[in-house]
C-alpha cells in the first residue's frame, strides 16, 4: 500500500459519506424518514455530540453544551492529526495490510464527522420544519466548530417486548438495532472491527 493508494480510498468514503449527507440535508426535513424495508430506513437525525447523541456535558456537569460541542470538536481535530500521523508511520514501515486498512477506514470517517462538526453550521440553515438551504443568504444555523453530525441509516430489524425472564430489561419494549448512523460511522466501526477481529495480523511481532 502507498500513500498515494490510501489518499484515493480515503477520499472515495469522503465523497460517499458526505454526499449522501447533503443530500439528506437538502432534501429532508429534521425526523422525516423513508422506508426502503421493513428492516431499513433513511431517518433524518442531526448529533450535536459524541457516539448516539452523548454530549460531553452530560459527563462533566459544570460546562456548558457549546462550550462541550467546542471542546470535542478541537480533540477531534487534534485527534484527526494523530491518526494520519499514524497511518503515514505503519504505509512508511510497510506494516501489515489488515493495520493499514483499519487505519484508513478510522481516519476516513473519523475525519468526515469532523467536516460536519466544523463546517456544517456555517454551510447549511436549520432542518427543524423546512428543507436546509446550502450557504444560505440569511446565513447558517451556527458558528465555525458548532456544526452537528448529519446521521441518516437506521436498521430496526426488530421491535417488540422482551421476555419477562430477562434481569433488568424484561417486559420492556426495545429495538434491535436502535442507533441512527451514517457512512462515516460505518467507516470507523468497520476499522476497530479489524483491529479486533485480526489483531494477531495486525500488530505481528515482526
Amino acid at each position: 500500500m502507498t500513500i498515494k493508494k490510501a489518499t484515493l480510498f480515503i477520499i472515495l468514503i469522503l465523497l460517499i459519506d458526505q454526499i449522501s449527507k447533503i443530500y439528506i440535508k437538502t432534501h429532508f426535513v429534521i425526523g422525516e424518514e423513508l422506508k426502503v424495508f421493513s428492516w431499513f430506513k433513511i431517518y433524518f437525525v442531526e448529533n450535536d455530540g459524541m457516539a448516539w447523541g452523548t454530549k460531553l456535558s452530560d459527563f462533566i456537569s459544570f460546562i456548558s453544551d457549546r462550550t462541550a460541542k467546542l471542546s470535542l470538536t478541537i480533540f477531534r481535530i487534534v485527534a484527526i492529526f494523530g491518526i494520519g500521523y499514524w497511518l503515514y508511520d505503519v504505509i512508511k514501515k510497510d506494516s501489515p495490510k489488515i493495520l493499514i486498512w483499519a487505519i484508513i477506514f478510522i481516519f476516513a470517517g473519523a475525519l468526515g464527522n469532523i467536516l460536519d462538526s466544523v463546517f456544517y453550521g456555517v454551510l447549511f440553515n436549520d432542518s427543524f420544519g423546512q428543507v436546509a438551504s446550502f450557504l444560505p443568504t440569511e446565513g447558517g444555523y451556527d458558528s465555525l466548530l458548532h456544526g452537528k453530525v448529519v446521521d441518516m441509516l437506521y436498521f430496526p430489524i426488530w421491535k417488540g417486548y422482551l421476555p419477562e425472564w430477562l434481569p433488568f430489561y424484561g417486559g420492556k419494549y426495545f429495538t434491535f438495532f436502535e442507533p441512527v448512523f451514517n457512512v462515516a460511522d460505518v467507516a470507523i466501526s468497520t476499522g476497530f472491527g479489524l483491529l479486533i477481529f485480526f489483531n494477531k495480523k495486525a500488530f505481528s511481532k515482526d
